[in-house]
């Protein structure tokens, strides 16, 4: 990729993730997956790196810049194992966040510091078994009682949701306000009542631990709403832009790892006399390979910089999220073809990029909902 367009600063962030991912992370991605754990010292790193941090200003710990660097780092990390960049992306977008766009002074001082640092992690449990995109439709309630916050019901793919120690939960408290009755609550996992069920076991990113969570007479303190009461819904929805840069940005590296692998098994495989890469056959699928990931990059840095001038760019980023998730597969499938039968097996990292690059067209919006907002919001484009 050209720095023309990216500062010094920006070029300094990338080439560090870059570093990083290619010294600590990529050497034990397939272990981390057997495991189905990243290495605890790992995200510690992480941390002090400033890599959790990064949509958090520097008075709360965090390491901001914008959210091109955010977007260069995500793709750098998930090159090198695209669980790591789901826990990179996830802890910065929806477990930062929230709490720094909309928490009290107290509640920043507690959790925000410890978060941008890598100190402890975040997740966010909004998804529940009945309820995916249709975000509203919660069974998830939270009683007020004697200054406490009583909450009961169950939450679904809770990524990071074996590692954390803060949960943003979203409860219904007024059922007869419909939309307008959820709120967001902070609860620490160690508080009596959240209960990790287990672990899923999963197609790609098996070193993400993502869970099923149960709340059974799950007591917070009336101080841990988050933001007003009722603004549970504009919460959960108010880092869909952010949230899909760096989902846009994980598939983004999944697919360059699979591209770098298969250009370099191209040159050194030889068939009929000469390497792999001199058939045209084989020269063409890598070309729109390399075409697909650089078209994918642009729409990502696009939508970064809308974000980082604070400009809207829901459209922006839907568009960058569903083309840069459609892509990865495309360009994973690319690569295991490129390497035959040897894709196929576990022994080659191929096989290991397609499945992860494939959740990335399901999580934070799936691709019918990106779809579905981009031609939502041409209805006000003016030709």
């Amino acid at each position: 990729m050209h720095d023309i367009e990216l500062s010094e600063e920006q070029v300094m962030i990338r080439d560090m993730a870059r570093d990083f991912a290619r010294g600590e992370i990529a050497p034990h991605a397939q272990a981390w997956e057997k495991a189905g754990w990243i290495d605890d010292g790992l995200v510690a790193k992480m941390g002090e790196l400033g890599l959790l941090g990064m949509v958090v200003p520097e008075e709360w710990g965090g390491t901001y810049v914008d959210y091109v660097a955010y977007a260069l780092a995500v793709e750098e990390i998930s090159a090198g194992d695209g669980a790591t960049g789901a826990l990179m992306s996830i802890h910065n977008s929806v477990g930062c966040g929230p709490i720094l766009n909309y928490g009290s002074q107290a509640q920043k001082e507690t959790w925000l510091e410890r978060l941008a640092t890598g100190q402890a992690i975040g997740c966010f449990c909004l998804t529940e078994p009945q309820a995916g995109s249709e975000a509203h439709n919660l069974r998830t309630r939270a009683e007020l009682k004697d200054g406490q916050w009583v909450i009961n019901g169950a939450k679904q793919f809770v990524s990071n949701g074996k590692r954390a120690e803060l949960a943003i939960v979203f409860a219904v408290t007024d059922p007869h306000l419909g939309k307008k009755g959820l709120s967001a609550f902070l609860v620490p996992t160690n508080t009596p009542g959240f209960v990790v069920d287990r672990s899923e076991h999963k197609m790609g990113i098996r070193a993400s631990d993502t869970c099923a969570v149960t709340l059974n007479q799950c007591s917070v303190p009336e101080a841990n709403l988050l933001g007003e009461r009722g603004k549970g819904l504009a919460i959960a929805l108010s880092n869909l832009e952010g949230g899909r840069i760096g989902i846009a940005a994980q598939a983004l590296g999944i697919a360059r790892a699979a591209f770098e692998a298969a250009l370099a098994y191209a040159r050194e495989r030889v068939q009929f006399d000469k390497p792999i890469i001199e058939h045209q056959s084989i020269a063409n699928l890598l070309a729109d390979m390399h075409t697909r990931i650089n078209a994918a990059r642009l729409l990502i840095l696009h939508a970064a910089r809308l974000r980082s001038a604070g400009q809207p760019c829901l459209s922006e980023a839907s568009q960058a999220k569903l083309f840069a998730s459609e892509m990865a597969e495309k360009v994973c499938s690319s690569a295991m073809q490129i390497h035959g039968g040897y894709g196929y097996l576990e022994d080659y990292p191929v096989e290991r990029y397609y499945r992860d690059a494939r959740i990335t067209q399901i999580y934070e919006g799936s691709s019918e909902i990106q779809r579905m907002l981009i031609a939502r919001e041409l209805r006000h484009y003016l030709v």
